[in-house]
């Protein structure tokens, strides 16, 4: 068994019930390191939640010990559909006639709460709808990885974000305590995203809302609450309500090619669109923010025009396909922009 000297000493000056707690919890994992306890950098992360969060040390190295590293979770980070797929595959895990008739069903049960949604937050009911959709198919699949085990995985195993993933090691132990949750039982997908709208830990504590009215803030169990916290995070990150998201755009020449760029941001605007030959006759403000994005669909190249709020959705998840995918969910429930 292995077990370094940085280990053995942290674990001798804690007391023994901790010690031993170490000790019957090693598996050793394939980067050599018994637990997250022993790996060298858990002890900057647990003297940094001491001195800026006031956590006690033992508590913290109780759970680190307990956290277990996931080669599954590393192998499904390297490869997420967003950028295996192209369109054309992606779309058809999402835009199912059983995922539409479910969201059908979500949004009958939760009417009143979707309308009351979108008119406090601006945002329609099916982008609301969608999200969850998309996520978790309303509920039905909110993950199986300990939220622990995925982001002490990424956060130290996982060198290209693992500042980004120890950072939200460290907001889940401040949403444990805050919530009074067991850090050790929560579940969630392999990058520690939790409840109906899948919110990373950080996430959580900032858009989270009580929308039922019982002082909790729950998007783990309460559908209600996931309502609400989806439209309040959309609110925030500055949903133009009453506004588009996208159009399948047609160009009467090539010079449309002059303003594709990398990115998600629009850099360009409908009166730019106008003057490289889009044919779509649009009611939407020349000043207004547009981008084009090329997809590729089933049936060839298909050319979009996407807008502000467009934008919005990949703050969500930081991909063109993604935002693609709700929109066109959100359209098949009724969406009518």
């Amino acid at each position: 068994m292995t077990f370094t000297f940085l280990g053995f000493k942290r674990a001798m000056t804690s007391n023994m019930a901790a010690f031993c707690l170490v000790l019957s919890g090693m598996s050793i994992s394939s980067s050599g390191f018994a637990n997250y306890l022993t790996h060298p950098q858990s002890s900057e992360f647990i003297d940094q939640m001491v001195d800026d969060h006031g956590f006690e040390r033992q508590q913290l190295e109780r759970w680190l010990a307990s956290a277990k590293k996931k080669q599954s979770i590393l192998d499904a980070i390297s490869r997420p559909a967003e950028k295996r797929l192209t369109w054309s595959g992606y779309s058809k895990i999402f835009i199912k006639p059983a995922r539409i008739a479910k969201g059908k069903s979500f949004m009958e049960a939760y009417a009143a709460e979707l309308s009351r949604a979108e008119e406090k937050y601006g945002v329609p009911r099916e982008i609301i709808t969608a999200i969850i959709g998309v996520e978790t198919r309303y509920g039905e699949n909110k993950g199986s990885y300990r939220v622990i085990d995925a982001l002490s995985t990424l956060g130290f195993d996982y060198p290209p974000r693992s500042k980004f993933f120890r950072k939200e090691l460290g907001q889940v132990l401040l949403l444990a305590r805050e919530q009074g949750f067991d850090p050790l039982v929560l579940k969630g997908s392999y990058a520690g995203a939790m409840g109906y709208g899948q919110f990373i830990p950080s996430s959580y504590r900032h858009y989270a809302v009580d929308f039922d009215g019982d002082a909790i803030a729950d998007i783990l169990d309460n559908p209600i609450d996931a309502i609400g916290s989806v439209a309040n995070y959309f609110a925030r990150h500055k949903w133009k309500a009453g506004e588009g998201v996208a159009f399948e755009a047609t160009f009467d020449t090539n010079e449309y090619k002059a303003l594709i760029h990398k990115g998600l941001k629009p850099k360009f605007t409908m009166a730019d669109m106008q003057s490289v030959g889009l044919q779509n006759a649009i009611d939407i403000p020349d000043s207004d923010a547009a981008k084009i994005q090329i997809l590729k669909g089933d049936n060839g190249e298909e050319l979009w025009v996407t807008q502000h709020n467009f934008y919005v959705i990949t703050r969500y998840n930081h991909s063109h396909l993604y935002a693609m995918a709700v929109y066109q969910l959100a359209k098949a429930l009724g969406l009518d922009s």
